[in-house]
Order: C-alpha cells, then sequence, then structure tokens
C-alpha cells in the first residue's frame, strides 16, 4: 500500500525533474481553465478532497490513486461518491486526470497549485536548515532579511538538523546559503590542511635544491 498512502513528501517526489514539468503542466493548466470558468477559488475542492477525503480515508485513497484499479473503475467511483458533492468544473478536471492515467498526482498538483499561487502573490518558500528551532524574531529578521536582498515575501519551510550544530542553511529554488557551523568548521579544516601541505612540500622543495648546485 505504499504506492497509494498519502505520505508528506510531495517536495522530494518532486526533486524529479519529469515528474515536476507534468504536474506544473496540470496544474497551471488547472489554474487557466478556472479562470476561463469563472471558478474563483479553485483550491478549495481540490483541497477539500485531498485533504479531507484522501487523508482521511486512506481505503478510498488506495482505490481511487492505486495503479491497480482500471480506468473505468476508476470513473464510476468518482461518479458515484465525488460528484454529488463537486462542481461540474472539478469533477471534469478529475475525470480528465483519469483518462490520461495520472489521478494519482493529485496530491502533487495540490502542492505545485500552491506554490504556483503563492509566486503570483509575491511569496515563495525557502527551506531553513538550523540545529535548533529558530525563535519568531528570528523568523521575522529572515524574512525581513530575504525579503529586502531577493523581492519576495518568503514562507519559511523550516527543518532541524542537530548536525548542523549552529549557524544555517538557507535554500531559495537551486541556490543554497550555507552559513552554518558545520561548513564553517569543515571550510577551517580544509585551509589548516592545504596548509600543512603546502608547509611540507616547501620544505621538499628546500631539501631537493640545496644551495650551491
Amino acid at each position: 500500500m505504499s504506492d497509494t498512502r498519502l505520505e508528506h513528501r510531495p517536495d522530494r517526489v518532486l526533486e524529479d525533474p519529469g515528474t515536476l514539468a507534468v504536474v506544473t503542466m496540470y496544474a497551471q493548466s488547472y489554474l487557466t481553465s478556472a479562470t476561463e470558468a469563472g471558478v474563483a477559488n479553485p483550491e478549495e475542492e481540490l483541497n477539500s478532497l485531498v485533504d479531507d477525503v484522501l487523508g482521511r480515508f486512506p481505503e478510498f485513497a488506495g482505490l481511487l490513486l492505486s495503479d491497480s484499479v482500471g480506468r473505468d473503475d476508476k470513473l464510476a467511483i468518482v461518479d458515484r461518491v465525488v460528484a454529488p458533492q463537486a462542481s461540474p468544473f472539478f469533477l471534469n478536471f478529475l475525470r480528465v486526470l483519469i483518462r490520461h492515467g495520472r489521478i494519482a498526482l493529485l496530491p502533487l498538483i495540490q502542492n505545485v497549485l500552491k506554490k504556483l499561487q503563492e509566486e503570483a502573490g509575491g511569496k515563495r518558500r525557502i527551506q531553513v536548515r538550523t540545529a535548533k528551532p529558530l525563535s519568531e524574531s528570528s523568523k521575522k529578521q529572515i524574512c525581513e532579511q530575504v525579503q529586502g536582498k531577493l523581492g519576495f515575501e518568503p514562507i519559511l519551510q523550516e527543518t532541524i538538523d542537530a548536525a548542523l550544530i549552529g549557524g544555517m542553511i538557507l535554500q531559495v529554488g537551486d541556490t543554497v546559503y550555507d552559513s552554518s557551523l558545520r561548513s564553517r568548521l569543515k571550510l577551517l579544516k580544509g585551509r589548516l590542511v592545504e596548509k600543512a601541505f603546502n608547509e611540507i612540500q616547501s620544505g621538499r622543495d628546500r631539501f631537493s635544491h640545496p644551495e650551491g648546485d
């Protein structure tokens, strides 16, 4: 059942460029179609199905998202269970996903849809790794600095990593800003090793080229 369980790991799955491209295409299409259909808050039905239904009823999620259930059976499930509560717009989107064998991407589409809406509102998610939880004042300071330097309102996604010892690692898209104590110690160690190697090499050079040769 691991293939049908709604685990909280969409960002990890979306690290695959191919999956990200497909999911982004469907999320953008969903938003475009919603605008054309005059749907004001298209995320509401999507969030309701993913969070309130699939997230709370794993057996139903297994039927709808599993590859072992045929497309016709999935369409019948949607018509019987979802259709009475869904708008024609959302129902059509689900049917398109099922017909194209993409219904299992629904939780990922929800995740990307949120990001697209955040970016449209001038916001972006940034990953923050620290050795211990940040205080509210530290979060505020980070947000102010990021907004001042990068020009968007950040949404912090925190991860605790005791191995960092101190400091933090910020990731904005593909760019990583590493100011952790672990990184600084590693850099210092590298410099000390390089200095020692240079001193050893310098000594060898002196012995291999004695004065007077």
